[in-house]
């Protein structure tokens, strides 16, 4: 008898408690079954500090899309409805200050695509060309200054070149030192292909222009310009005095002499019709300039640059063992 008095003073508290929070029993139930057969549950919502030493839980928030109703209990209003947050929010414990939003890095910014790797098959191999520039103290320009005190550093950068090219592509008579190679440029030849047209060349440079080759063809320059003529190693030296001509050494090419002028050499060179044109050397010959600086790109040297303004010219002046990698 005790304990169903009991019970049913437990039941008439329930229903009490109920109406003061402004919802009926029915709806507590139905709730409770809602999310018993898999439906969604309204979001955690974090309790709010207890003083010391408290022992009651927090009260329930209502069922997410109720309107908050007015407790008649002193002290204590529902807390609002609340909308499910985003898988990433965050919520700090109500009465407390709200953490301000964590600054998100913006992603970098997306860099210029390179130009893809040239390149090229070899016996060892398909291996990578490698860009490179010309060698400061191989470019003609750089031995004979304009200024007389710099003139004794010119000549010493000429000696340094012949000996340099002396060691890497052949001894050609009356130029280099003795010993540094004990053979002649002529030793090095070998005829190869450039654009489908041939050529002889120091075989140690014939990679480097396979390189020019490919990276034209591969940037559809190769159809901007058809070359009709090469010229290529030379087995007698055409400069005068202390230079040799890089010729000699089979690391130089000259393509198509008639179309691309050479308007600061001697006669008859001068009077081609192209050097009666103004502008720069690039203006005075056929040649396209893309084709100038896909050479660059693989330690070749223009002398359009050069006083001669020989715009059909190109010597290799990299270094030939950087010319390929794996």
């Amino acid at each position: 008898i005790a304990l169903k008095a009991a019970r049913r003073r437990d039941h008439a508290a329930m229903h009490a408690d109920a109406s003061a929070l402004g919802i009926g029993l029915s709806c507590v139930c139905a709730y409770a079954a809602h999310a018993a057969d898999g439906g969604t549950q309204p979001p955690t919502t974090p309790t709010a500090p207890r003083a010391s030493g408290s022992t009651s839980p927090a009260p329930a928030p209502p069922a997410r899309g109720s309107a908050p109703s007015p407790s008649a209990s002193a002290g204590w209003s529902p807390l609002p409805s609340i909308a499910p947050p985003a898988p990433s929010a965050s919520f700090a414990p109500f009465g407390a200050a709200t953490p301000p939003p964590t600054p998100t890095t913006p992603p970098p910014s997306p860099q210029a695509p390179r130009p893809a790797s040239t390149l090229i098959a070899t016996e060892g191999g398909t291996l990578r060309c490698n860009e490179q520039d010309a060698q400061s103290f191989l470019i003609r320009g750089n031995w004979f200054p304009k200024k007389a005190d710099e003139a004794k550093a010119g000549a010493q950068l000429l000696k340094q070149a012949i000996d340099y090219r002396t060691e890497k592509y052949g001894q050609f008579p009356g130029f280099g030192a003795n010993g540094l190679n004990a053979h002649p440029p002529k030793f090095y030849a070998e005829a190869t292909t450039f654009v489908g047209l041939p050529i002889q060349l120091n075989k140690r440079i014939i990679p480097a222009l396979k390189c020019v080759e490919s990276a034209l063809i591969a940037e559809g320059l190769d159809r901007k310009y058809k070359p009709s003529g090469l010229s290529g190693i030379r087995f007698s030296n055409t400069y005068r005095g202390v230079e040799i001509s890089n010729h000699v050494y089979g690391i130089a090419i000259d393509i198509d002499p008639s179309r691309n002028s050479c308007c600061g050499c001697v006669a008859p060179w001068p009077d081609h019709p192209l050097c009666k044109k103004k502008g720069t050397p690039y203006d005075r010959m056929a040649m396209p300039r893309s084709w100038v600086e896909t050479f660059e790109r693989y330690g070749f040297y223009w002398l359009g640059h050069d006083a001669l303004q020989d715009t059909m010219h190109f010597e290799f002046l990299g270094d030939p063992d950087k010319i390929l990698s794996k």
